[in-house]
């Protein structure tokens, strides 16, 4: 290897500042972190010792301690997803032999490498989180040396240093936990002068962290109505002798709405308990028929982002041709674009959050709204959850105090008729077994509310779902148990369109 070339660093910056405008300008920005890890020393110890001792020794033996612990601290900056610059202060550690000689003697050497870099870093991901980088650059480094001596050996210098500079490079895998933090497993090498007119490479392999500044999670855009138009005063004509003023536009209104729907794990059908929110758009689309829709789909991150890309796409469909075919929306008036989990609205690192993630948002054009004419909003729809224990469907007691709610009111409303909806969750069955399980389960709910609180059979619907149906992921006790569940759901008899 030879030293870095002067025009090499002012290539590579060229290069960088060419690609920069070609990728995505938000990845931009400052980061800096440390490694730590172990050096290994390749050096020239024949040509040292042959500079260090006077002609007439002759070397029997030498013995390597090629191995240290290293470490940098580095910063940089990124230009986008791709190049970045870098520069720190590194550490390589110790290293040096042990030699004897003829005449009787010893020669110890220890040596120390320590200075600062710039580096040019390439970035090639993966994946959104999982990358490959490789670095090249040009390391200043100071070498201190340390002879001893022993018996007949003489050391004319015993504590030589040097500082040059030389070419360095690597390369290793980056895996970003969140986009302001992030964890490196690399190998880099550096050229180095040991102090007595020799060369020598020392490899450093690391692990360390890194920390980006200014990132945050991307969140989605909140819809913004525009602003209500300003009124317009026409001019007044000049008619002698009074002039005539003609009267203000009057002021409109208008009237936008975003529809919020979550969706099972992996699933994309709609669920019986949100038709009374459809029932709200499918209103307010045909009282407004020059409006359109854009239907938004979104998932949680669990799994490829290729499949929830694919799955948010389905769910938007779904309610498209939900609209269509039950509120009776031309197609024409509605599109469906699918976001995966580019968009969470939530922490996905909690269920709830991941519940909140997997949804719909129907975005609707705005109108000019006529005075008096408002859609009506929907009506609270009851979605009471029931949960089992493993392999029962026994109603815990702590449930009855529910069930007797939900009894009044459906006895205050006497129009209302009830699904119970049975789920197995993920039993280690078959999945014949685990659909009579759920389907015993929501009888004994039927059975609970007919028998201990006088509610019409005749108004009551069982249904059992099986394992497949998944409210939470099975990965916690807790999520088992959630998945463990009979839902209660309130249906309103059609009333007809206004």
């Amino acid at each position: 290897m030879t030293s870095m070339k002067a025009a090499g660093m002012p290539g590579l910056v060229a290069l960088a500042l060419i690609a920069a405008p070609s990728v995505m300008a938000q990845d931009a920005g400052w980061y800096a972190g440390f490694n730590v890890g172990q050096s290994k020393a390749k050096l020239e110890n024949d040509k040292i010792i042959r500079g260090i001792v006077p002609t007439g020794f002759t070397i029997t033996s030498t013995t390597d301690n090629d191995h240290g612990t290293g470490f940098k601290v580095f910063g940089g900056y990124q230009f986008n997803s791709y190049v970045s610059f870098e520069g720190g202060y590194f550490d390589l550690g110790k290293a040096g032999f042990k030699a004897a000689t003829v005449p009787l003697g010893t020669l110890n050497a220890e040596m120390k490498v320590k200075g600062v870099s710039l580096d040019a870093v390439l970035n090639i991901p993966f994946t959104e989180r999982f990358s490959f980088f490789a670095r090249v650059g040009a390391a200043s480094a100071e070498t201190k040396d340390t002879f001893e001596r022993t018996g007949a050996v003489l050391v004319a210098n015993p504590t030589p240093n040097d500082r040059a500079i030389n070419l360095k490079y690597g390369g290793g895998l980056q895996y970003d936990f969140i986009k302001s933090f992030g964890m490196r497993v690399e190998w880099e090498r550096y050229r180095i002068n040991d102090a007595v007119a020799n060369k020598g490479d020392i490899d450093l392999a690391s692990i360390g962290f890194l920390f980006r500044f200014g990132r945050r999670t991307d969140s989605p855009v909140a819809y913004t109505a525009p602003p209500e138009p300003t009124p317009i005063t026409a001019p007044e004509p000049y008619v002698a002798p009074t002039p005539v003023v003609v009267p203000a536009v009057a002021r409109t209104q208008q009237y936008c709405t975003i529809l919020d729907i979550q969706f099972e794990i992996d699933k994309g059908d709609i669920q019986r308990e949100e038709s009374e929110r459809f029932a709200v758009i499918g209103t307010f689309l045909a009282k407004y028929p020059d409006t359109t829709v854009v239907i938004e789909g979104h998932t949680d991150n669990v799994g490829a982002r290729e499949h929830n890309m694919e799955l948010s796409r389905k769910r938007a469909e779904s309610v498209v041709n939900y609209l269509v075919e039950t509120n009776h929306i031309d197609r024409s008036r509605l599109s469906s674009v699918g976001y995966g989990d580019t968009r969470p609205v939530s922490d996905n690192s909690t269920e709830q959050g991941k519940r909140e993630n997997r949804r719909i948002n129907a975005v609707v054009s705005c109108v000019t709204d006529i005075e008096g004419l408002k859609v009506a909003p929907a009506r609270v729809t009851m979605a009471m959850e029931i949960e089992f224990d493993l392999m029962k469907d026994e109603i815990k007691p702590e449930h009855r105090d529910d069930l007797r709610k939900a009894a009044g009111f459906l006895k205050a409303n006497p129009l209302v008729t009830a699904t119970v909806e049975g789920h197995a969750g993920k039993l280690k069955t078959t999945d014949t077994s685990a659909m009579a399980i759920s389907m015993r389960r929501a009888q004994n709910v039927v059975n609970c509310l007919v028998e201990n609180f006088g509610i019409e059979r005749s108004r009551l619907t069982a249904e059992g779902f099986g394992k497949t149906r998944r409210f939470a992921y099975s990965t916690t006790l807790e999520g088992q148990q959630e998945n463990r569940r009979v839902n209660l759901i309130i249906n309103y008899p059609n009333t007809p369109k206004s």
